[in-house]
């Protein structure tokens, strides 16, 4: 037997003040976006906004269903914004934000499971990192250097065609 381990590194920073003004322009435009959401449900907002390598931007916003898991993610629909609009252009950073009716806003939160697939999966098809910026109304910020180390022993295209 083998022991393995799965270990990725990310920078944290305390206050939107600390990005570049790049990084902080679109994590600012994500928080905007957050009002674009339609979520009566949760009433967990979320925005998305990338910068793609050809310069344009795209965003989305989380919107819910009343038959509840039928709902899309902010990530998920900026996914097919961007794949609609600007065909195999690959994303360069995406900034996701959110805002609640159930709390506060003050830390990061990172994509849910069927997120994170779809982020993997838009980078090995477009074959390009998409850097994450991940941060709530204030607080600390997290810069994720590429969206599919955060599915360790992600399914594959590759795995579907047996081409591993």
């Amino acid at each position: 037997m083998k022991k393995d381990e799965f270990k990725f590194s990310f920078d944290v920073y305390d206050s939107i003040e600390e990005l570049t003004e790049e990084d902080a322009w679109l994590l600012n435009e994500a928080r905007e976006v957050t009002e674009h959401a339609y979520a009566p449900y949760s009433h967990f907002q979320v925005g998305a906004v990338a910068k793609l390598v050809n310069g344009e931007i795209v965003a989305g916003s989380n919107q819910e269903n009343a038959s509840f898991p039928v709902g899309l993610c902010a990530e998920r629909v900026l996914l097919a914004s961007a794949s609609s609009l600007y065909p195999q252009v690959a994303i360069e950073t995406m900034a996701i934000s959110y805002q609640t009716g159930n709390g506060d806003s003050n830390h990061p939160i990172s994509p849910c499971g069927i997120c994170r697939q779809s982020l993997q999966e838009f980078e090995s098809r477009v074959k390009h990192p998409i850097r994450l910026i991940l941060g709530g109304m204030e607080g600390k910020i997290y810069v994720i250097p590429k969206a599919g180390i955060l599915l360790p022993l992600a399914f594959t295209s590759e795995q579907l065609r047996g081409e591993w």
